[in-house]
């Protein structure tokens, strides 16, 4: 069962304090799921090897260690996939580097459980945020600049949530940033080194899709000329289970407990928002939020969520609104083909417990969709 609210694991360990300098960001819990464990971290660009050793909670379990070579340079960034774990077991990890024998930063975390034919769910909570911004003053817009207040960041960092879903605009590139490679690199790189992030980054386990601003510019659409090295830089950054298809966008799924996530890209096949919605009174079904092969692969993840009997609810996340159909800003509704076309699949395959999670909007509102003959 999902509640919406966590946990912060604290061990105390021998940390080198001048050799933490070292590490840039993190260590920061992707994806973990019942057997294995992504962890994240950036380095310093002259760190070319690093590893981490885990063990069960408790002193007495063997330790293993996993070491990965790495790229060096300004964006030196690795995730650790931590393999051959146990369920429902909580276990220590310690971050070294180079020839450094001491660790240089430690932290914890907890595979999932296996439940299913053994005993109920257990309930579990997460946290959502959208549309971070760290002022940059050089960069910044004139006058007052959106940011100016981090401290959220330290109280959702004592939430006791399993993980945390980033739902886009999770950085804001400049003008500076987007008209290169290096930009679209150097802004998440910039953002992620802040200190107020670190407690929440290491507290628990973190998923993200991104929006117009982490993508590109502001709007940006399929058209974004650097679309494939903005992928490539979000991929860089996070430590999602998947992303994608044949190199294609940045969708993916995962399981927690009794409920599935779907997290959906809104900018790699989108059309232009200034694309008209209809052509001659009729919907314009040439306009896409989506596109045909993500919708597709939604509504087969779905079928086959449904198809689950352990499965309660469906989350869908994305980084546009999704039911709002009276606000002139970014809205699924706008699109309403694709829309259309998704809510009357939900409805005439019955696919209930559906729950939509969006960010864009820099406000918090819950909307509910009724619709007459249909489930509840």
């Amino acid at each position: 069962m999902v509640k919406f609210v966590s946990l912060v694991l604290l061990i105390t360990c021998c940390i080198n304090a001048s050799a933490q300098k070292a590490i840039i960001a993190g260590p920061m819990p992707g994806h973990i799921e019942l057997r294995t464990a992504k962890i994240w971290l950036q380095f310093e660009d002259n760190v070319k090897n690093a590893s981490i050793h885990y063990r069960r909670g408790g002193s007495g379990s063997k330790l293993s260690t996993q070491k990965l070579s790495l790229e060096g340079g300004e964006f030196n960034t690795v995730v650790f996939t931590l393999t051959a774990l146990d369920p429902a077991t909580t276990y220590n990890y310690y971050v070294t580097a180079g020839a450094v024998k001491n660790y240089l930063d430690s932290g914890t975390f907890t595979t999932q459980a296996l439940w299913q034919f053994r005993k109920p769910p257990a309930d579990f909570s997460f946290i959502a945020g959208s549309c971070t911004y760290f002022n940059q003053p050089p960069y910044d817009r004139p006058g007052t600049p959106y940011g100016q207040d981090s401290s959220i960041f330290n109280v959702m960092a004592n939430e006791k949530a399993q993980f945390m879903f980033w739902l886009g605009d999770n950085w804001y590139t400049r003008y500076p940033d987007y008209s290169s490679e290096w930009g679209l690199n150097y802004r998440p790189s910039h953002e992620r080194r802040m200190p107020v992030l670190q407690k929440l980054l290491k507290s628990m386990s973190h998923y993200a899709i991104w929006d117009d601003h982490d993508y590109g510019p502001n709007d940006a659409d399929k058209s974004y000329v650097l679309k494939e090295a903005s992928r490539n830089a979000f991929m860089r950054f996070w430590a999602n289970p998947t992303y994608g298809f044949e190199g294609q966008g940045i969708y993916s799924m995962f399981n927690y407990n009794d409920a599935d996530f779907f997290m959906l890209d809104d900018r790699w096949w989108r059309s232009s928002d200034k694309m008209k919605d209809s052509v001659d009174g009729k919907i314009n079904a040439g306009k896409k939020m989506f596109g045909d092969e993500q919708i597709e692969w939604l509504k087969n993840a779905l079928l086959y969520s449904k198809g689950n009997s352990f499965t309660k609810f469906r989350v869908i996340v994305t980084g546009s609104q999704m039911l709002n159909r009276v606000t002139r800003f970014n809205s699924f509704n706008h699109f309403r083909g694709e829309y259309n076309e998704l809510l009357d699949f939900l409805k005439e395959n019955k696919i209930d417990g559906v729950v939509f999670i969006t960010g864009d909007r820099h406000h918090s509102e819950i909307i509910r969709l009724q619709r007459n003959d249909d489930y509840t």
